[in-house]
């Protein structure tokens, strides 16, 4: 990868974990105890004036082979 994207994309993560805090606490307080294959991660977004939208995963072994890769980026 490019150093310039590399940089780029870390100052990006910085302004990220500035300004949302607890989402990044909350990121760092799960994922420090692992998410064994089997667990619900689950998402929802509401938009201004919408109804949330929520989707799940059951997590898989190859989704946590992809989760290590991309620790290991870091």
């Amino acid at each position: 990868m490019n150093p310039a994207s590399l940089l780029k994309i870390s100052q990006a993560m910085s302004q990220f974990q500035g300004t949302h805090p607890k989402f990044v606490a909350f990121l760092k307080d799960v994922f420090s105890s692992g998410i064994p294959e089997g667990s619900i991660v689950e998402i929802s977004v509401t938009k201004p004036g919408m109804e949330k939208v929520t989707t799940n995963i059951r997590v898989q072994q190859s989704d946590l082979e992809l989760f290590n890769s991309m620790k290991d980026l870091k």
